[in-house]
């Protein structure tokens, strides 16, 4: 592939003057000359997608029958007519059977190596009871050597079928899980990613007891008496992650590059496997850009990855100019952010919020990153020019980090160009709404979140602050902000049609709907997870849509997820995942 059609004057003024001689607007740019393939005027595609459904989100052409790509990019989309005189003798020509395609799905934000881990984990997502937990747990530590740590996410004290006993503030105590891995270190991972449970043996090797403090923004949870109950919440974790780290460090330089490379490829599969073609990665090391450039050179590196770097900011005065990276490898590999957490998560009781938990009145949540220190992040963001993305849940964390933007922002005429993020801007305070347009602020949000927390949402904030300001994407695009999507895997499943279901429907498992009003149309809905998405990147001018000069990253689906019924969208399946004009992805036989 050698990239988007703006990046070669020559095939661009070959085609424009074949559409000119054919005398065609631009909606209609496709058309050829009959025979011109055969007369040798033009070069045949790579590949020809025909008898389809293409949603193009082009204005000019919303939606086509074929599509021809050639070197990785899209030539021409059009009627199957016009796209058959693209097929030469080489072509890969692709009958899609009157199957909806749709431009590929950019992932707005989630976690690419922690996605991986997670694949090689102990899986607790879907558990329903604490006991299910600690069984599967257990089974995994009989089957580890002593020692070795066990690790596990996706828990999620709200989702079980009743509370266990004992307990702390709703959550489990560690005694069960603990005196049956008494061999090995156990550290599992909630659901959202900001809390974790640790057994006896990795409190210990943690250096975590009833005298230990707790970290600024994080708590040590604790029985009455004092003792860790073994779950920590937000940066409390990091106590016993250093552990862990500490453990992984002994590993050779060999074992440790097969296991981060397995988790990037086990990550970029699944992907695939599920029409993402676009990974936005929300925060990740210089050693990790390192590892996806080394892949990327390698050809190795299966989707785009756009990062966040998550540094210290005197490892980005030092060393972050370095590390900018635009569109590497042909487009493979995009390092243009900096990312940041001030809050934690509802889950978890640390988001940060102006007013007190409904169900735990004595505290208002957690702020993780001082927000003195956030406002030099921003300034380092203006100086190394890097997008700023900001974690914020709770609407003090929201209101917080609107005012270093507006501050930051302010002071560059350019400002409002400049496509900083706030990554969920899940719980807002209604006057905080109109601010972030203004200042050209992205609202990086998550679909799925809204279904997923729905039924426990009003228990954390009360039923007035849900309808004033939870996952309000209606009262944001209302208000002229752009609003991308994402899943945040492995917080949810990475694969984009439960997302989108969500987002046209914020249909709870309980069949109810969170504040239905909030609701998007099913175009919104896509364009958030394509072509605004992309533009949430500044990638939104090669890729997003379906037209002419875009990179050729296609996904087929086996279900109209534009027509059929609600009730339907959640069974289509990704038939086909096409990335710069190659077959990434085939479904086999079922």
């Amino acid at each position: 592939m050698r990239g988007p059609l703006n990046r070669h004057p020559a095939l661009v003024a070959g085609l424009l003057a074949l559409s000119m001689a054919a005398g065609c607007a631009r909606g209609d740019r496709v058309a050829d000359p009959a025979g011109a393939v055969e007369r040798g005027t033009r070069a045949s595609a790579d590949l020809v997608l025909l008898n389809g459904k293409l949603v193009t989100l082009d204005p000019a052409r919303p939606e086509a029958q074929a599509l021809a790509a050639r070197d990785g990019d899209i030539v021409a989309v059009g009627s199957d007519a016009e796209i058959r005189a693209w097929a030469g003798p080489a072509t890969e020509v692709i009958d899609l059977g009157g199957r909806l395609a749709v431009p590929g799905f950019v992932e707005g934000h989630a976690h690419l190596t922690s996605l991986g881990e997670a694949l090689m984990n102990v899986d607790l997502t879907g558990a329903e009871t604490w006991e299910e937990v600690v069984h599967r747990v257990a089974v995994a530590a009989r089957a580890s050597p002593p020692g070795r740590w066990v690790r596990g996410r996706g828990w999620h004290q709200e989702k079980w079928a009743h509370l266990p006993q004992p307990a702390v503030e709703g959550n489990p105590v560690h005694d069960r899980l603990s005196e049956l891995t008494p061999d090995n270190p156990v550290l599992l991972t909630h659901a959202s990613g900001h809390a974790a449970i640790a057994n006896a043996r990795a409190l210990e090797l943690a250096g975590v007891d009833a005298s230990t403090p707790d970290p600024p923004g994080g708590r040590i949870l604790r029985r009455p008496d004092g003792r860790p109950s073994g779950v920590l919440r937000e940066t409390a974790a990091g106590l016993v992650g250093r552990a862990y780290a500490a453990a992984l460090a002994l590993r050779t330089p060999a074992e440790l590059a097969a296991y981060e490379e397995r988790a990037v490829e086990l990550a970029v599969e699944e992907c695939l496997s599920k029409g993402v073609t676009s990974f936005q990665d929300a925060g990740s090391s210089f050693a990790t850009v390192d590892l996806l450039k080394r892949m990327a050179d390698q050809g190795r590196l299966g989707l785009r990855v756009w990062m966040m770097l998550r540094e210290s900011n005197e490892a980005l005065r030092a060393r972050g100019a370095g590390y900018r990276l635009i569109d590497y490898a042909d487009h493979r590999l995009t390092v243009r952010a900096i990312k940041r957490s001030i809050d934690g998560a509802l889950g978890s009781h640390g988001a940060w919020l102006l007013e007190p938990y409904a169900d735990l009145p004595d505290t208002a949540g957690l702020n993780t990153y001082p927000v003195d220190d956030l406002k030099q992040t921003a300034q380092l963001a203006l100086d190394l020019d890097l997008q700023l993305c900001v974690h914020a849940i709770g609407d003090r964390g929201n209101r917080e980090t609107l005012d270093v933007y507006e501050r930051a922002l302010g002071s560059r005429p350019d400002g409002k160009t400049l496509r900083w993020r706030i990554e969920h801007a899940q719980h807002l305070d209604p006057a905080d709404i109109p601010r972030f347009a203004p200042l050209g602020v992205i609202a990086s949000m998550q679909s799925v979140h809204c279904t997923s927390d729905g039924p426990w949402v009003p228990t954390r904030i009360g039923m007035r602050r849900a309808a004033e300001g939870a996952y309000v994407w209606r009262k944001l695009r209302h208000a002229g902000v752009v609003v991308s999507n994402g899943t945040d895997a492995p917080v949810e499943d990475v694969d984009p049609i439960p997302n989108f279901h969500a987002a046209v429907t914020r249909q709870m498992s309980d069949g109810r709907a969170f504040f239905p009003e909030q609701r998007m149309t099913r175009e919104e809905a896509l364009r958030s997870m394509t072509l605004d998405a992309a533009y949430a990147a500044f990638e939104e001018t090669w890729k997003g849509s379906l037209e002419p000069g875009r990179v050729a990253d296609v996904v087929v689906l086996s279900r109209d997820i534009m027509t059929v019924p609600e009730d339907e969208i959640r069974g289509a399946l990704v038939l086909t995942t096409i990335v710069g004009g190659e077959v990434a992805y085939r479904r086999g036989p079922e």
